[in-house]
């Protein structure tokens, strides 16, 4: 599974690839941060956002796309900045066709660290162990990017599993039950023979007729 993630923020946007599986070491595949300077207009940073976002997307071509959830701060501009560039991944995710994951900070952190609470130097130092790096990634949005793509490696295939365990079970009585039910359902041309005969009746009736050419057609006559 290869996991896009992306800690979004108008003046930096956090974007790292992770590819691996659960239970095996994760493989650093592209870590950067998207800049955006605050003395443009809003409109030309998301654009600046967007684009370079789909030349990640175009060069590294992700299975699934891991976004921070959006969660209360104190400082109004802020979270109005981050929920803007975070719809920009989103909206890829879709357009794609993409699986998209919103975690939350705490999610990440726990999924890293073990704790919940762990400061971002906590977060940094397991990313490098996980990823077997040598030196920290920077500026910090960089790192937060690859936790949520670590993150969703180990707990999105987890519910990836899960889901196609069920999608299987599904698949697997829908078969049965279409089995069942072609058994059951009588033959249709040897139904009309059986009638016809307990009529008396000659080769051209009708249903024999039709019900002929419906079994020459699917293969079944005799």
């Amino acid at each position: 599974m290869r996991v896009l993630g992306v800690d979004p923020g108008l003046t930096r946007c956090g974007v790292g690839v992770v590819e691996g599986v659960p239970g095996r070491p994760l493989r650093l595949v592209a870590v950067g941060v998207i800049r955006t300077p605050s003395s443009e207009p809003l409109h030309q940073r998301l654009l600046t956002i967007q684009t370079e976002l789909e030349d990640w997307l175009h060069h590294h071509d992700p299975d699934a796309i891991a976004v921070e959830r959006m969660f209360a701060r104190g400082d109004v501009s802020t979270i109005m900045g981050t929920a803007q560039a975070s719809a920009i991944p989103m909206l890829a995710a879709a357009r794609r066709g993409l699986p998209l994951a919103l975690h939350t900070p705490s999610e990440v952190k726990a999924a890293v660290t073990g704790n919940g609470r762990a400061d971002k130097a906590q977060v940094t130092s397991m990313v490098m162990r996980v990823l077997g790096l040598d030196e920290r990634p920077t500026p910090a949005d960089a790192a937060d990017a690859l936790a949520l793509a670590i993150c969703h490696v180990w707990r999105g295939g987890a519910a990836s599993r899960l889901a196609g365990a069920v999608t299987d079970n599904r698949t697997a009585e829908a078969l049965d039950a279409a089995r069942r039910r072609q058994q059951a359902a009588p033959n249709r041309w040897q139904q009309a023979v059986a009638e016809h005969r307990a009529q008396g009746g000659g080769s051209a009736h009708p249903a024999v007729a039709a019900a002929r050419r419906q079994a020459v057609r699917r293969g079944t006559s005799s």
